[in-house]
């Protein structure tokens, strides 16, 4: 890889998380003038919904817009400066950003963060998790799912599901950790062959280092994923929060108060206990591998 190329892939990890950062420093800045949202709408004559979504990281303003928020907010000299450079690395695109047509705008800030997480803690009750899947696996789940989608949308999904992978491939990847329950292994997805890849593919990732991999046994009984799979992505920068990600037919969820964080990393702590230790876990992958070539 070429240095320009990986500066260009250094910028596109980081700014999504650029774009939050920017979001919380402005939102602290409006917060300390004892402004409201409805209050700065009101007198840069924009809408409440433009600074929602500013303070939210749904969008990062344009220079224009900025210069404007700054000069309300009365922040001058180094600070100013730090904050324009700020947004524009905030606007750089992601390789992602070619896939829009595709991606639904809560998606794809959640490759974002994905790409600039040092950790992923993964639970799947149903599917193998996304990071791990084999294309034809990805491809079986995507003519199967909720929703209806002709050849070319199920490619370019695909497609972005194979590139995500490639953060697994960086000297600087995340540490994964990834609990899935048993019905994940034992549910044939596609074909029997295509199942098999797939569980030798989560064998091959066990041994790759950095990735941990467990499955809680039907015998296990309830536990405490039973409400549904959750995605937490831990940051290695203090000033950049961990975030829960959990998606659902009607929308993708944000969780960033350290409230919601903690009580999703109790519910994985408790997953990782409940589950097989990650040798017998490999063990029962491979037993059900088996059970697809009988």
């Amino acid at each position: 890889m070429s240095r320009r190329q990986s500066r260009q892939d250094g910028a596109n990890r980081s700014s999504t998380l650029r774009a939050r950062q920017l979001a919380l420093e402005l939102a602290r800045r409006r917060e300390a003038l004892h402004l409201s949202r409805e209050e700065v709408a009101g007198r840069l004559e924009w809408s409440t919904s433009t600074i929602f979504r500013i303070e939210t990281g749904r969008s990062v303003p344009q220079p224009r817009s900025m210069r404007a928020l700054l000069e309300l907010y009365g922040i001058v000299g180094a600070e100013r400066e730090g904050l324009l450079q700020l947004a524009r690395e905030a606007r750089q695109p992601g390789w992602w950003h070619s896939f829009r047509d595709v991606l639904p705008d809560p998606y794809a800030a959640y490759i974002g963060f994905e790409s600039a997480a040092a950790s992923v803690q993964n639970f799947e009750p149903l599917v193998i998790p996304g990071l791990l899947q084999t294309e034809e696996y990805a491809r079986a789940t995507f003519h199967g799912g909720p929703r209806e989608l002709d050849r070319d949308d199920v490619e370019r999904r695909v497609q972005v599901r194979s590139t995500r992978q490639g953060i697994l491939k960086q000297p600087q990847r995340p540490r994964l950790w990834a609990v899935i329950d048993e019905a994940a292994i034992r549910r044939v997805v596609g074909s029997p062959k295509i199942m098999r890849e797939q569980l030798y593919r989560l064998m091959e990732a066990a041994d790759e280092g950095r990735t941990t991999i467990q499955v809680v046994p039907f015998h296990a009984g309830a536990h405490a994923g039973t409400t549904g799979p959750f995605v937490i992505l831990g940051f290695s920068e203090p000033a950049d929060p961990n975030v829960v990600y959990i998606e659902t037919l009607a929308g993708e969820i944000y969780l960033e108060a350290p409230e919601d964080v903690t009580l999703y990393t109790v519910a994985f702590d408790r997953l990782v206990a409940a589950a097989l230790h990650p040798d017998e876990s490999l063990a029962l992958i491979g037993e059900a591998a088996k059970d697809l070539s009988e």
